[in-house]
């Protein structure tokens, strides 16, 4: 598998990482730490998030109050949120296209 990240869950993860090294020096390597092992977790295991909707999994890192937002496209894992879990849960939902059902066209009898 191939983790990509959408590029507003790449500024999450650097500005989460940057505040944590604010709190304590070193303390924002160790968040990037653990994405990585979460990643590296997905990448053995795609499905070992939970399912939160169409294509939308959710798995919660360890040592931090953050989870991760990511959906299967064929080989790859689309990484589309870093988020903390106590703030706006539902915040990156419009990121997300939602897939809308395909409706058969029905025909009247004449």
């Amino acid at each position: 598998m191939i983790a990509l990240k959408e590029p507003v869950a790449q500024t999450e993860l650097t500005d989460a990482a940057a505040f944590y090294d604010r709190e304590r020096p070193g303390l924002g390597d160790r968040f990037i730490e653990e994405f990585e092992r979460v990643v590296a977790l997905l990448n053995d295991n795609p499905e070992l998030g939970r399912a939160i909707g169409d294509n939308r999994r959710s798995i919660v890192f360890d040592r931090f109050p953050f989870r991760l937002i990511y959906s299967l496209e064929d080989s790859v894992i689309r990484i589309i949120a870093i988020c903390h879990q106590k703030r706006r849960p539902d915040y990156w939902r419009g990121r997300v296209e939602e897939p809308r059902p395909e409706y058969a066209v029905l025909q009247q009898a004449a």
